[in-house]
C-alpha cells in the first residue's frame, strides 16, 4: 500500500488528505488561527462545580465553558495542583519537576467537591474538541506526544504499547526507557518505537522534556486564562502518527508550510526528507491529484461503492445511522444469500472508509442487508474489524444483532466533516427565473473589465468550471487568449472542480478572494 498527503493550503484554511493507492481515506480540515485543538494545554480556572454530575466547568477562553470530569482529573492531580502553586508562588525562579514534592494520589471514588474549588486556577488539556453545542472535554492528566513516545508529567511509570506483540521487544523498550527517563515522569512507548534504538529515543524523550519545561515560564508569566502549550500543527502531527515506509509523497501548495513539514520529516527520517514537495502547477491541488471529485462523490447523503448497491448516511444529535442498499443489483444464477454477502462485505470496506473520512465518533449503527445463515453474518464481522485495524481512532465493534444491525462506537474528538456537495443552480439561483446563459462569458468579461479599469488590479485569478473553462479555451485565438491580450498578461483563468457549472471566483496575488458577485448571487450562496 502507498500512502500519499496532500496538503492544501489557503489564506484562513488548512485542508489535509490522506490517500491511499490514490484513494481518499482521510480528510482534516482547519482553520489557519484554529484554537482549542486536541492537545493544547491551558491555565484555565474553575467556573462552576456540578456535584450531581461529580463535575466541573472551567473556563479556558472558549465561548462555552469546558467540561471536566472527576475521572479526568488523574490520580496525580494533587501533585500536579501543588506544583502549579510552587510556580505561581515564585515567578523569578524556575522550579524542576524532578524536584517536586509526591503527594498523595486522589481517591479513585472521591468526589469533585473535595478537589477543586470555585474560582481555583488549575492546568488542563483539551482532550475533546468543540463539538456542536458543547464546549471542550478536558483532563488534567498532560501529556506531550512524540513520534516514538508520549511524556506523563508527575507520572512516574512506563507502559508499552499493546500492539508491540513480541514479549523480548517489550521487555527491552521498558527496561531501557526506565534507563533513561527523568524522575517524575512517566512514559508510554508508541508502537512504532518497536525495534529503534536507545538514540533515537532519548533524543526524542529530550526534546518532549523540554516542551515540558518551556510550559512553565509560560504559567509563571500568564495572567489568568491562557494559552500555555500549543499542539504541533494538524499537518505535522498527523504525519508523526501516521508517518512510516509506505508513504511515498507529501505534497504542499504552500513554501511555508512545506519548509516547516520537510524539516520536521529530515528530524524524524532524514534519508526520505525528499519526499516532502512543493506543489507549483496553477491548477488547484485538489483537483490535480483528483481529490475533490472523490469528495464530490463520496461525503454525500448517498454514496454509490459497487454494482448499483449504495449506502444511505444520516447524522443525528445522538448517533450516526448507515442503511446498506442493493439498489437494482442482481446476478444471475446466485441466491438471495449469496447476493446479500457480495453486497455487505462491499459494503463494509466502504463503510469503514467513510468511518475515516468524515471522522464520525459516537455510536454508529449500521444496518446491513439481512443474511440467515451466522456463518455469513460472522464474516462480515470479521471484514469490519479487519478494515478497521488501521483507523488511529479508539473503536469498539458488536458482531450483528437478529435484526441486522452492526453496533460501533468510535472516538470522537471533533466534529464530523461534514461538507455540502449539493450545488445551487447557478443560473437561476433559486428562484426559477434566468438570465441567458449564453450571456455567461459576457458577464465575466465585464467583471474582468471591472476589475482592471476601475480597481485597477492587474495581476488576479478567475476560477471557473472545467465545462466552462473548455468552451471559452477552444479556437485559435480562443476568448480566453483574447481575455488576455485585451486585458493584460496578469489575468489567469484556472478550472476549478469545486465550482458550480456557471459559478465564479476572483482572487488576487495573495490568494484572497475579490468580491464581486452580485446580490443576488449573494443571497444564494448563503
Amino acid at each position: 500500500m502507498n500512502s500519499e498527503l496532500i496538503v492544501d493550503v489557503r489564506p484562513s484554511q488548512i485542508s489535509i488528505a490522506l490517500l491511499e493507492d490514490k484513494r481518499l481515506v482521510e480528510l482534516n480540515e482547519e482553520g489557519r488561527e484554529e484554537n482549542f485543538a486536541v492537545g493544547n494545554i491551558y491555565l484555565g480556572r474553575v467556573k462552576k462545580i456540578m456535584p450531581g454530575l461529580n463535575a466541573a466547568f472551567v473556563d479556558v477562553g472558549y465561548e462555552k465553558d469546558a467540561f471536566l470530569h472527576y475521572l479526568d482529573l488523574g490520580n496525580n492531580f494533587n501533585t500536579l495542583n501543588g506544583f502549579i502553586k510552587q510556580v505561581q508562588s515564585d515567578r523569578k525562579k524556575t522550579p524542576l519537576l524532578t524536584k517536586a514534592k509526591q503527594l498523595p494520589e486522589i481517591e479513585k471514588n472521591g468526589s469533585i467537591n473535595d478537589i477543586l474549588k470555585t474560582g481555583q486556577e488549575i492546568v488542563v488539556q483539551i482532550s475533546k474538541e468543540p463539538i456542536s453545542t458543547k464546549g471542550p472535554r478536558l483532563t488534567a492528566e498532560l501529556s506531550i506526544a512524540g513520534r516514538f513516545l508520549v511524556l506523563i508529567p508527575f507520572a512516574d511509570k512506563v507502559s508499552v504499547s499493546q500492539k508491540i506483540k513480541t514479549e523480548e521487544e517489550r521487555i527491552r523498550l521498558k527496561q531501557l526507557i526506565q534507563s533513561i527517563k527523568p524522575k517524575g515522569f512517566g512514559v508510554i512507548v508508541r508502537t512504532v518505537a518497536e525495534e529503534k534504538k536507545v538514540a533515537e529515543l532519548d533524543n526524542e524523550l529530550k526534546i518532549l522534556v523540554k516542551r515540558w519545561e518551556e510550559t512553565i515560564p509560560r504559567i509563571q508569566k500568564s495572567q489568568g486564562v491562557s494559552l500555555i502549550s500549543e499542539e504541533l500543527g494538524r499537518t505535522v502531527g498527523i504525519i508523526r502518527d501516521l508517518f512510516n515506509s509506505n508513504f511515498k509523497n507529501i505534497y504542499v501548495n504552500d513554501k511555508d508550510v512545506h519548509t516547516e513539514v520537510r524539516d520536521y520529516v529530515e528530524l524524524i527520517a532524514p534519508e526520505r526528507k525528499d519526499i516532502v514537495k512543493l506543489y507549483k502547477e496553477d491548477i488547484p491541488i485538489y483537483d490535480h491529484f483528483g481529490i475533490t471529485k472523490q469528495i464530490q462523490s463520496a461525503l454525500g447523503k448517498t454514496v454509490s461503492f459497487r454494482s448499483g448497491a449504495y449506502l444511505i448516511i444520516e447524522h443525528t444529535e445522538a448517533m450516526h445511522v448507515i442503511d446498506v442498499n442493493s439498489g437494482n443489483r442482481s446476478k444471475a444464477g446466485s441466491g438471495q444469500e449469496i447476493n446479500a454477502l457480495e453486497v455487505n462485505l462491499a459494503a463494509a470496506d466502504e463503510i469503514a472508509r467513510q468511518l475515516r473520512l468524515r471522522d464520525m465518533g459516537g455510536i454508529i449503527v449500521v444496518d446491513f442487508i439481512d443474511m440467515h445463515e451466522g456463518e455469513n453474518r460472522q464474516k462480515i464481522f470479521d471484514r469490519m474489524r479487519e478494515n478497521l485495524t488501521n483507523d488511529r481512532a479508539k473503536h469498539n465493534i458488536l458482531p450483528l444483532s437478529k435484526f441486522g444491525l452492526m453496533q460501533i462506537t468510535r472516538q470522537r474528538v471533533r466534529p464530523v466533516i461534514d461538507i455540502d456537495i449539493e450545488e445551487t443552480c447557478p443560473t437561476c439561483y433559486g428562484s426559477g427565473r434566468t438570465k441567458p446563459s449564453i450571456l455567461f462569458t459576457d458577464q465575466l468579461e465585464s467583471k474582468i473589465d471591472y476589475l482592471v479599469s476601475k480597481l485597477k488590479v492587474k495581476d488576479f485569478t478567475l476560477h471557473i468550471h472545467p465545462y466552462v473553462d473548455a468552451y471559452i479555451s477552444r479556437g485559435l485565438p480562443s476568448m480566453k487568449m483574447k481575455w488576455k491580450l485585451k486585458f493584460g498578461i496578469g489575468c489567469k483563468v484556472i478550472p476549478s472542480q469545486k465550482l458550480g457549472f456557471l459559478q465564479y471566483k476572483f482572487y488576487d496575488k495573495k490568494g484572497e478572494e475579490i468580491d464581486l458577485q452580485e446580490e443576488i448571487e449573494k443571497i444564494s450562496s448563503k
